[in-house]
């Protein structure tokens, strides 16, 4: 038997920009899309600076879980996509501000850049309770 395949959407959240859901959910496995610096409202940023933008990028990953059911503990694995190696630590930061006790398998990947110019992508894995 398998698993059916259930898209997860939150108004909390930017809507799908692109042929793809905010996160799938098969059985208690849920599977976020990169989630970008952007409001759900789709409204610029007060601020583009990089920690304005981490915050608000990780601030629709955890929307998007907890429109599934979940919370930061419940996250397996998280990828982060940051422009600007420099940008490393002030990450490291927000994401422990942000996810507090909670502490997935993680992967920084330090890139040249991203759709729309912006600083941050992060998407996630994440085992739900049923």
């Amino acid at each position: 038997m398998t698993d059916k395949l259930h898209p997860i959407l939150t108004p909390a959240a930017p809507a799908p920009a692109g042929h793809y859901a905010q996160a799938i959910r098969s059985g208690d496995d849920l599977y976020i899309s990169g989630q970008l610096p952007i409001r759900a409202n789709k409204a610029p940023l007060d601020d583009m600076g990089f920690e304005t933008q981490a915050r608000q990028a990780i601030a629709n990953l955890l929307a998007i879980l907890e429109a599934a059911g979940g919370q930061p503990h419940d996250l397996c694995r998280v990828t982060a996509y940051i422009v600007g190696v420099e940008n490393w630590p002030e990450f490291n930061r927000i994401y422990g501000e942000m996810l507090g006790d909670a502490r997935p398998a993680r992967t920084v990947v330090p890139v040249p850049e991203l759709h729309y110019g912006l600083l941050v992508e992060i998407d996630a894995i994440a085992r739900l309770s049923a």
